[in-house]
């Protein structure tokens, strides 16, 4: 599926006075959080694209500033799971959420709830890196532009600010004005991040953002990410194992039911824990079979 630029960056388009009343319940000002405390609880999640049940029965929470993996086979639904929580997959024609996700409490998919506003506080990092063709310096000041920030100084710092957090700031500062497609693949991934990070999100979605770097690349995202999980809250699609065992707080693991007689799979939530847990001391045989690669 193709995005637009505004697709890709966590604001999309800045909402007008009526969608900002409509977003309260997600934009309202919320207390510190307490320790441990739930950033998404989601009960009985099935996912929908038509008539078919991608996903069926997910529940869950994923915990504040914490790095949570979702590993499994290719089609158990955790791209469509992840998609859920910033409500991207609204924008797929036909697709549909049952169930109730709730985020710092509020229901997301609420009628009240802009989905605009939503992807302003939850960020999305995609599989393919996806600079767009515009300098470094502009792709990383998009967001706050479209958000309505002006002022160059401001726009400066916040370039700056994101840059150093995605750990390039020292590679680009004396390049910004080149294009950001001149930029290599782990490069194009971070700069996607700062993107992401500019304009202050709560919580960053990851969609297999290592899969197709090296692994010197990956091992820098993968530093990132750890780095910044003191100031957001990470959710990571990955089929590496390994790197989930070394990022991650707390792994899901999801599989596919088969329906032979109709042909079609569906994601289903297996086991879901400490990352140690999991992958050391798995409670269902499904998740034992995975993670020593009895399955795949």
């Amino acid at each position: 599926m193709e995005h637009s630029e505004k697709d890709l960056v966590t604001g999309i388009h800045p909402p007008g006075p009526a969608a900002e009343a409509q977003a309260q319940p997600v934009l309202r000002p919320q207390p510190p959080p307490e320790p441990g405390s739930t950033v998404f609880d989601a009960e009985q999640v099935s996912c929908y694209y038509g008539s078919f049940r991608a996903v069926t029965n997910v529940s869950l929470s994923i915990y504040e500033h914490e790095i949570t993996a979702f590993i499994g086979p290719s089609g158990c639904g955790k791209t469509t799971v992840l998609r859920t929580l910033n409500r991207m997959n609204d924008l797929v024609d036909g697709a549909r959420v049952e169930g109730e996700v709730r985020y710092r409490g509020a229901p997301l998919y609420g009628k009240e709830v802009s989905p605009i506003a939503v992807r302003r506080r939850i960020g999305m990092v995609f599989q393919k890196p996806n600079p767009f063709p515009k300098s470094i310096y502009d792709n990383v000041a998009y967001g706050p532009r479209i958000n309505g920030e002006r002022n160059r100084a401001k726009l400066d710092e916040i370039v700056e600010r994101s840059l150093r957090q995605a750990a390039l700031w020292d590679e680009v500062k004396n390049r910004l004005k080149a294009s950001g497609l001149s930029l290599s693949g782990g490069q194009a991934q971070r700069l996607c991040i700062a993107r992401t990070l500019a304009v202050e999100p709560d919580v960053v979605l990851m969609d297999e953002p290592c899969s197709a770097l090296d692994p010197i690349a990956t091992a820098a995202i993968e530093d990132l990410m750890q780095a910044i999980k003191s100031q957001y809250t990470i959710v990571i699609v990955t089929h590496n194992m390994q790197q989930a065992t070394r990022v991650s707080d707390r792994t899901a693991f999801f599989s596919v039911l088969r329906n032979e007689q109709s042909d079609t799979r569906t994601g289903v939530l297996v086991e879901y824990g400490r990352t140690p847990q999991i992958f050391e001391d798995p409670q269902d045989s499904r998740t034992e079979a995975y993670v020593t690669g009895q399955m795949g």
